[in-house]
């Protein structure tokens, strides 16, 4: 597919509709976050869902103590479908292929951000939620790839 900037993201498996806002790289060098528990984002150092290679779609599990976004995320199984709207009125949609959790200390970066040969989609959100610390130790990865 050619290059489209994507504006919704829709996985019917966990009830996500979400409009997509722009995101960035931080001063420290890592993936900007939603400012808010909706909606989800893209990254635009990416790209664009339906293009070849890892398009990446961040948003947030929990946010203020409420559901966020992505709070159903860790139910997706592998052949559950994501659809992404782009702006040039076409749809992507990806199959997933796995779900992985990885520690925030040991992140594997070129697996999630690494050039592959074919449309791909990741999604990111927190996972590992430390009960004593109510912080979040892991990230939660799921990987797709486009079927259509």
């Amino acid at each position: 597919m050619r290059k489209s900037t994507p504006i919704r993201v829709t996985i019917p498996a966990i009830g996500v509709d979400s409009g997509l806002i722009r995101l960035g790289i931080t001063r420290k060098g890592s993936l900007q976050v939603p400012p808010n528990g909706f909606p989800a984002g893209w990254f635009t150092g990416a790209p664009t869902p339906g293009e070849t290679g890892p398009a990446v779609i961040a948003g947030h599990v929990r946010w203020a103590g409420r559901a966020g976004v992505f709070a159903r995320l860790a139910w997706l199984e592998p052949g559950d479908t994501i659809v992404v709207t782009r702006q040039d009125r076409t749809t992507a949609v990806f199959r997933v292929s796995r779900v992985q959790q990885y520690p925030k200390a040991s992140f594997p970066s070129a697996a999630v951000y690494g050039d592959i040969d074919h449309a791909g989609l990741r999604l990111i959100t927190c996972g590992g939620l430390d009960s004593v610390s109510a912080k979040y130790e892991a990230n939660l990865v799921v990987f797709a790839d486009l079927i259509v």
